[in-house]
């Protein structure tokens, strides 16, 4: 029988993609390591500008070119650490991930880790996307995550090594070129992306 009050979950209980399946909350919810995090309410406007000119350059890029790009709402289940035939008990909707894998693909999302994961921080979500996400991403072996802050037009991009930790690049700005280091043909000038 679906859920549909978000207050009766148990703040305590570990939840999997089964029981994500059966929520029919208003709210907008992830799951991640089986817990249960509510998302942001909807985007603000500088949000959804951001996203909208990084998902222009990015779904381009990607036509035709064997990956496949998606944007939120679209969920991605990632297994437990080290277990990747357990059910799922991260799933998250990124605002914008790339696929090159089509057997990760399902009527329902992605199943295992996206190639490229794009997060744009709100005020109401900074703190999971930095922490909470970041770590899950890691884990899961997403090759390469982009962090936007729109408060101050800057990019941070992690990159997964060989030893499958995510390393920092270079910090960038508004005044500088976004160069993707697993998709290196993929360049976004950033000042067509921070527009006020």
């Amino acid at each position: 029988m679906p859920t549909t009050d978000l207050s009766s979950i148990d703040e305590k209980k570990r939840y999997t993609y089964a029981d994500y399946l059966l929520w029919q909350f208003k709210e907008r919810v992830e799951l991640i390591r089986g817990r249960v995090f509510k998302m942001s309410p909807a985007p603000g406007t500088i949000h959804q500008k951001i996203s909208r000119e990084l998902s222009l350059r990015i779904f381009s890029f990607f036509d035709q070119r064997g990956c496949e790009a998606f944007s939120a709402p679209f969920d991605v289940r990632l297994p437990a650490k080290g277990n990747q035939t357990s059910e799922a008990t991260t799933v998250v909707q990124p605002d914008l991930c790339v696929v090159c894998d089509d057997n990760k693909l399902d009527e329902r999302g992605c199943e295992g880790a996206p190639d490229l994961i794009v997060e744009i921080l709100s005020p109401g979500n900074s703190k999971k996307e930095m922490r909470e996400k970041f770590e899950v991403y890691e884990e899961a072996g997403v090759r390469e995550y982009w962090l936007v802050n729109p408060a101050d037009s800057t990019v941070l991009i992690y990159v997964l090594n060989e030893n499958g930790v995510f390393v920092g690049l270079q910090p960038l700005t508004d005044e500088q070129d976004l160069r993707s280091s697993i998709f290196p043909d993929l360049v976004i000038h950033l000042n067509e992306v921070f527009i006020a």
